[in-house]
This record gives structure tokens, sequence and C-alpha cells, in this order.
């Protein structure tokens, strides 16, 4: 931050200095002191433009050198999607850094001059043609091949994909899985009260009752997982940065991605040497005035421990069963179902 404040104070002085010096000149043009139309004051403007380039573009690189940036990913889209960022990255650079050498460097080669007039040149049809051509075939490219792996990771997940809902709501995440049948119940908006927050209608889907609603988020290393998005109330937007993974949470409209991690939590710490460290879920939209607090934990772990987690998780209307008998459900053997 104070290698940041230097470098901008330093460009701001260059400026201030060039406009004072250019104010003064035309001072002394004004009153006859001047017998040439322009003095060294186009000079010494020109000569700034070559110090506020080596200075801005200085800082630029010394803090792109110093910037901290996100850990290989772990999952395996997230190797495809860094590629196509650094790709895009590096592209726009090249662009960037050539057309302002000659934003900086023209006004100092070009500069006016009482021994030189301007050269006369309109227009140039195959110049023009080249850098308006050129700019196109990469982008189509670069958004083709975007679009393509995009397509992937929004495509229908593969069957044995594991499953689990993620609902969004002012100001915290609920995430639910299915139970034994492999299969999250069906839910309804009109359903949701103080105690069933997702909605879940027991009355129409019996597959609601073996759903369970954890506090943390596990996923099983090497395998599918496939995340159904909802919002209860705002637009919120699910963050996983180090599965490369983000989707909107949209009220009233489900939405889906899936991806395969490749590292469980354990091996991120070792690889990190940080015990501390944790995969975490964030919202990427500004929902309200606590959305700091929308964060919640996620656990890669073996398949195994996998397994074993699930197995010891209590089904939601076990948890629940005053709630549950208090709905008076028709057809249904609750002292089967609860016990």
């Amino acid at each position: 931050m104070t290698g940041l404040l230097i470098t901008a104070g330093t460009i701001l002085t260059i400026a201030l200095f060039a406009l004072v010096y250019r104010i003064l000149a035309l001072v002394d043009i004004a009153k006859g002191a001047h017998e040439k139309r322009v003095g060294y004051s186009n000079t010494v403007n020109a000569v700034m433009f070559i110090l506020f380039f080596i200075v801005g573009f200085g800082a630029f690189f010394w803090y792109s050198g110093k910037a901290e940036y996100l850990p290989a990913p772990s999952s395996e889209h997230g190797v495809i999607t860094d590629n196509l960022f650094w790709i895009t990255t590096a592209v726009i650079t090249v662009a960037f850094v050539l057309t302002h050498v000659l934003l900086f460097f023209f006004p100092y080669m070009f500069r006016f001059r009482e021994d030189r007039r301007a050269y006369w040149y309109p227009d140039n049809m195959k110049l023009e043609l080249l850098w308006t051509v050129i700019p196109g075939i990469v982008m189509a490219v670069l958004v083709i091949t975007g679009l393509i792996e995009w397509t992937k990771i929004t495509a229908p997940a593969p069957e044995n994909a594991v499953q689990l809902e993620i609902v969004g709501k002012q100001f915290n995440w609920m995430v639910r899985y299915p139970g034994k049948d492999n299969k999250l119940g069906k839910h309804d908006f009109t359903k949701i009260d103080g105690t069933n927050q997702l909605g879940m209608d027991f009355a129409t889907d019996k597959a609601n009752f073996d759903d369970f609603v954890p506090r943390e988020i596990h996923i099983p290393k090497g395998k599918p997982v496939k995340l159904n998005i909802r919002a209860r109330d705002v637009l919120h937007s699910v963050y996983m940065p180090h599965f490369r993974v983000k989707m909107d949470a949209v009220p009233g409209m489900p939405t889906t991605f899936w991806f395969t991690p490749t590292k469980t939590t354990a091996e991120m710490r070792r690889d990190l040497k940080n015990e501390k460290f944790n995969y975490e879920m964030a919202c990427t939209e500004i929902c309200g005035n606590s959305h700091f607090a929308m964060r919640m934990v996620i656990v890669v772990d073996e398949p195994e421990e996998f397994n074993k987690w699930v197995t010891e998780q209590e089904p939601w209307a076990k948890q629940n069963k005053d709630y549950i008998t208090g709905l008076k459900l028709k057809d249904v053997n609750l002292a089967e179902i609860l016990k």
C-alpha cells in the first residue's frame, strides 16, 4: 500500500509540474516574451510523458509481481479455467503495453517544432482493417473456447454425482443432502416457516424424510459433485474460489453447477503448509448489510471418509420430530420413519 501511494504521489508531482510549466509558458507568450510561438514547454511536456510512462509501468509490473494469487485449482475444470484466464491476461497485457507505448511516446516523437510541418495522413484502410480483424479473431477464439468449457460444467452432471442443495438467504447459507435414497425431496416456498427454513414439502414427497441439513459442506475427492442452487429472498452468488466455482443463486430460478474436487482439505493444508486452512463458500453479491457473514466451511474428504460422514448424519425430520408430528400427515407411518 505504501509503495502504491509513493508511486501515485510521484506521478501526480510530474503531472502538476508539467501543468505549472505550461501555464508559465503561456503567460510568457501572452506578454510577448517569446519570439517563437512555442518555447521549450512542448519538449518539457513531451519528456514528462516519457517519465510518466516509465513510472506508471514500473509501478504496474512491480505491483503485478507482488500481488497474491490463488493457489493452484483444486478441481478438474479449474485447471482449464486458469489456463484460459492466463492466456487472456497475456493477450490483454501485450495489447495494453503496445498501445500505451504508442500513446506515451508519440507525444514526444511528434511534438510541435518550429522547423517541422505536420504530415497530412488522414487514413490507411489496410491498417484499419488490420487492427480491426486481428483483435476480432483473437476475441472470437477466446470467447468460443471459454463458451465450450462453460457449456461442459453447466451441462447435466454425471449420474453418479454427489447431490447437494445450496440455499442462500439473508444472511447465511443452508445446505441439504439426500439421505439413503440419494434423492433430494421437493420443496415449496409456501412451506417455509421458522422451523422448516428450506420449505421441504413433506406432504407431497416422502424423499424429504431422510434428507439431512449439516452445518458444513462435505464433498468427496475425485467424484463429481452437483450443486443445486436457489435463493430464498434476494440475489446471492455461490463462490468457491479454490474450486473455481461461481454461480448465482436467483430467487425463483434454480441454477446448477457441477465439478470434481482433486485435493482433500488435508492435502491442501500440507501443500500450503498451513494447518488452519479451510476451503470455504462465500457470497459475491452485495446482498445486504450483513453480506460479509455469508461464509460456510467446505471439507473435502477421501471417498471413504465422506461415506462415513454421511452415515453419521441424522435426518432433519428425525431432529424435528415434534414439527413433523404437528403436520398431521396422512398415509405416512411416522413411527417407522422417525424411530
